[in-house]
Formats: C-alpha cells, sequence, structure tokens
C-alpha cells in the first residue's frame, strides 16, 4: 500500500510540474505582440463574420495540436479545414489560414504561408520565435508563444546528462493545446454557440 501511495504521489507531483511550467507560459509578457488568445479569438470572429473558412496547419506534435484545434471550430459551426486533407478546398481572399512554426520556420510552413497570400488568404502564424523565425515575413498577424522549442532547448536544458520532464519543443506543444481550449471556449461564448449545439456537430461515424 505504502508503495502504491509513493507511486500516486509520484504521478501527481509530475503532473503539477508539468502543468506549472505550460502555465507559466501565460504569464509571460508578449509586447509588442498582442496577447494570443485576443488574437486567435478575434481573427476567428472576423473571418466567422465574413463566411470565410479557416485552414490550419502545422507539422509533428504542433500539426497534432493544429488538427485539435481544426476538429473543435468545426463543432462550432466553423468552415475548417487541415491542409493537405482530401477535402480541403482552395483558400481565398475572405480566408484566414493558421499556422504553426514554433522554432521559426519549416520549409513546409513557409511554403504555404507563402501561397496563401499570393491568393489573397490572411495569414496568422504562431511561433516562439517572431523576430528571427523565417515563416514571419509571410504572416500578416503574428501570435506570440513564449515557449521553449528546438530552438532552444539545448540553453535551457545546459547539463547535457539532465532529463527534462519536457524535452524539445514539449512546452510550446503543450502551451498550444491549452491555448486552444481557452480560444475555443472564448469564440463560443462570442459566437452564442451552446453545448448542446456544440455537441450536435461531433461525428456519430465511430
Amino acid at each position: 500500500m505504502a508503495s502504491s501511495s509513493g507511486s500516486i504521489s509520484l504521478v501527481a507531483s509530475m503532473a503539477t510540474e508539468i502543468c506549472t511550467q505550460i502555465a507559466s507560459i501565460f504569464s509571460k509578457p508578449t509586447h509588442p505582440y498582442p496577447p494570443p488568445l485576443d488574437l486567435l479569438v478575434t481573427e476567428l470572429a472576423s473571418v466567422t463574420s465574413k463566411n470565410g473558412r479557416v485552414f490550419l496547419y502545422g507539422v509533428g506534435r504542433e500539426g497534432l495540436m493544429l488538427k485539435a484545434l481544426c476538429m473543435r471550430l468545426f463543432h462550432l459551426g466553423l468552415s475548417a479545414h487541415f491542409v493537405f486533407d482530401m477535402t480541403t478546398p482552395p483558400i481565398a481572399a475572405a480566408d484566414l489560414l493558421i499556422a504553426s512554426a514554433g522554432p521559426g520556420g519549416f520549409s513546409t510552413v513557409d511554403a504555404l504561408c507563402a501561397v496563401a497570400r499570393s491568393h489573397g488568404g490572411r495569414v496568422l502564424l504562431l511561433t516562439a520565435q517572431p523576430e528571427t523565425g523565417s515563416c514571419v515575413k509571410h504572416a500578416n498577424v503574428v501570435a506570440y508563444v513564449a515557449a521553449q522549442t528546438m530552438a532552444d532547448d539545448a540553453d535551457v536544458t545546459g547539463d547535457a546528462k539532465s532529463r527534462p520532464l519536457l524535452p524539445m519543443g514539449s512546452v510550446y506543444e503543450g502551451a498550444l493545446f491549452v491555448l486552444f481550449e481557452m480560444v475555443v471556449y472564448k469564440l463560443g461564448e462570442s459566437l452564442g454557440e451552446s453545448p448542446e449545439a456544440v455537441r450536435s456537430r461531433h461525428t456519430n461515424l465511430e
């Protein structure tokens, strides 16, 4: 029993530390960039008011977070599409691309942001490197998420023998998940979407 209690205590301690690290991201200043929550809600509400579509893209684990947001935006009644899905429509002037490049740049994200701009789409870039990232030049607006990514995780780790609880880009990716949950809550409130309406759009093919 004592061993079981010790294991539970350790798990709870690790979970608390992870949540604390991620929560601390949202107390960091983002000036001169607007708070990412306010920016995302404003941009999404704007594209919705114009009957525009929302496109989302990210690579790796960042992409998984963007896919989760895409699903919830659909549940809120938006026309939301993850880039490269077979049913993704063309982007146009009334539309918004939300892309993530935590470390500042990825070749695919750079290219897709450039394509979106060339077709008149608006680009919102999520990044932890707003000053040096290669993707920033393609963005209309930048959502600065002040979290560790693979661009600077070596600086944080320091000792090569140490083993961080949240390695590489985990802090940034975890922050995206939390940020997107807050976005969905605030946007749903702004659009007047009831929990029942949101739930009614969930698939029954599962």
